[in-house]
């Protein structure tokens, strides 16, 4: 059985490394902070002192970071992966980082003998959880065949995209939809609120039409209990939206939906809302319109 070792315990980390163990896998951990670490260990997971330290002592190394330059610096740097690098060694990046990034960790470690896969993950929290995350991935199919079983861990539809880069460039796209979705979900609401009908009635109408989403499946009735925590923090949500919009830049391709989008999660960040959901972008909404919605 393969030996796996995951870095970053994060918010959907911790969840997905707990799956990985809960299917059997030896498991090693590292993590910044020392509380996750601590409850794994507690569960049957090994502690490392780095991630040098867990690439060294595993099959398959997993990161989930927040954003290019942590996967970079954990991969490539002092005490990075890329330093306990052995002959078989399966790099895997759960996280969300600009596409370049990942093709450059994939040419850098491939000189040091490793297999690398970007494969970053779109569900939420509750998917993490539950194992039922979908996987885009980037890189090597006969890497990714190996750690298959790890990944069905973690994971219900697991999807092959391409070459290195490619998963970041899935899930960049899946990253276009959930925020046109969340943005269009704070918008309906407060529209039908303000204009006289009860949104809980109009969402449940429209479900069984052609709007119906995972987003208005999932996240309204969070929003009507005034449940506006993470989930997926809207920062998260930002900083996706950045990589979105500097890929397109580089590539010359116009995305003015998306850029409306990006403007909106900025100033959730801005106004100090950033630890709150995405689907909490109805904040914005509501300062615009000069209507809170009704708990």
């Amino acid at each position: 059985m393969l030996k796996v070792g995951y870095i970053g315990l994060g918010l959907m980390g911790k969840s997905m490394a707990r799956n990985i163990l809960k299917a059997g896998f030896p498991l090693v951990v590292h993590n910044r902070s020392r509380g996750a670490v601590d409850e794994l260990v507690s569960e049957g997971a090994e502690p490392a002192v780095s991630p040098a330290d867990v690439a060294r002592r595993v099959d398959v190394v997993f990161t989930n970071l927040p954003d290019s330059p942590d996967v970079l610096k954990v991969a490539l740097g002092k005490d990075g992966v890329i330093e306990g690098a052995h002959k078989g060694l399966i790099f895997i990046d759960n996280s969300t980082i600009k596409p370049d990034a990942a093709r450059e960790i994939a040419s850098r470690l491939a000189e040091a003998g490793v297999a690398s896969l970007d494969a970053p993950v779109s569900g939420g929290d509750i998917g993490a959880r539950n194992g039922t995350l979908t996987i885009m991935v980037g890189g090597s199919a006969e890497a990714l065949e190996t750690v298959m079983p790890v990944l069905q861990a973690v994971g219900k539809t697991i999807t092959h995209i391409g070459e290195p880069g490619a998963g970041q460039i899935a899930k960049a796209a899946n990253q276009i939809m959930v925020a046109a979705q969340m943005v269009a979900m704070g918008e309906l609401m407060i529209f039908t609120q303000k204009c006289g009908a009860d949104p809980r009635k109009v969402i449940e109408a429209i479900k069984a039409g052609a709007a119906q989403c995972w987003t208005l499946d999932v996240k309204p009735q969070r929003l009507f209990e005034g449940n506006r925590n993470p989930g997926f923090k809207s920062r998260m949500q930002s900083k996706d939206l950045g990589i979105v919009m500097d890929t397109a830049r580089t590539y010359g391709i116009p995305l003015p939906g998306t850029a409306i989008a990006n403007q909106l999660f900025q100033a959730m960040v801005d106004n100090g809302l950033g630890d709150q959901d995405n689907s909490s972008v109805i904040s914005i909404i509501e300062m615009l319109a000069g209507e809170k919605l009704k708990i």
